[in-house]
């Protein structure tokens, strides 16, 4: 059928104006990543308005890399990037496999009690109090341990198992196969969507895990990148932050806003970088529970 002469006026319409915000939404996006390589002569000749850069360089990277402080603060970033996730997701799916067998004692109330933590937040006073009883001030820990596992995340991949036959499980058991086992070598390897979901969700929390530095952290030898990123941009030589910020970037010869820009870049690279590996199971991970019989 042949589409009338509004409709296609419409569509046009459509594109362009998708067109033009989508544009405005990545310019500052390509800004961030043209400046992070524009060579300091020229960013300082241009006055920072760089759109079309001459001369390219990764003199703000080798900087930044060759720093104590930014190193510091990625292999931190990194580590609980890497072993948060890892322990996030096995405790998340071994609480949400236990939840979605009936057989489990207990089972309802500690559904309530998972409710519970989703519904009502004990606030910023008694969590610092539970961190500081457990002697977990200005440890990496304090940046894992109370995110270990999320109720609306053991929620969802419960109604994940909810759908794994049991006739499996049965099967297995019959063979010889115990709990664990089933649960290793049956569930996990079916659950691959799922998994891939949510490490990614965990590792994208992990990797930009700020608020819960600023209230536990207070030695900067182990902030995380977010942390010293958040001092490089606001550079307030006031606080004890600024300081750390400041001598990280003091005796150079780089733009400021250059190596600003470059650190964002690292910041932001890794997830930008693990997203398309994931992605093939990503699309059907969330879409868990959305689909019942």
């Amino acid at each position: 059928m042949k589409e009338s002469l509004g409709s296609r006026l419409f569509d046009a319409g459509n594109v362009t104006l998708l067109s033009v915000a989508g544009l405005l939404a990545l310019f500052p996006l390509y800004y961030v990543f043209v400046v992070s390589f524009t060579d300091p002569s020229e960013y300082i000749l241009k006055q920072g308005l760089v759109l079309f850069p001459h001369h390219w360089t990764l003199s703000a990277y080798k900087y930044l890399l060759s720093t104590r402080t930014f190193m510091n603060a990625t292999g931190v970033s990194v580590f609980l990037a890497t072993v948060g996730t890892v322990l996030s997701l096995i405790v998340t799916s071994a609480l949400a496999y236990g939840l979605s067998r009936k057989r489990l004692l207990g089972r309802r109330v500690i559904m309530l009690l998972i409710l519970i933590t989703i519904l009502f937040n004990p606030g910023i006073i008694p969590h610092y109090m539970l961190i500081r009883n457990l002697g977990l001030i200005d440890s990496i820990w304090a940046l894992i341990l109370p995110a270990l596992a999320s109720g609306w995340n053991v929620i969802l991949m419960k109604s994940f198992f909810d759908n794994i036959p049991v006739e499996l499980e049965e099967s297995a058991a019959i063979d010889g196969c115990y709990d664990i086992g089933i649960f290793v070598r049956i569930v996990l390897p079916l659950s691959l969507p799922s998994l891939a979901a949510f490490g990614l969700f965990y590792a994208v929390a992990y990797w930009n895990t700020f608020f819960n530095a600023v209230l536990f952290i207070n030695d900067n030898t182990k902030w995380p990148l977010q942390l010293v990123l958040n001092n490089m941009l606001i550079n307030s030589s006031t606080s004890a932050g600024g300081s750390a910020a400041a001598e990280m970037m003091a005796e150079q010869t780089i733009p400021t806003e250059t190596l600003k820009m470059a650190a964002v870049v690292i910041a932001i690279t890794p997830i930008v970088l693990v997203y398309p590996f994931l992605q093939k199971h990503f699309a059907k991970g969330v879409m868990l529970g959305s689909v019942k019989g």
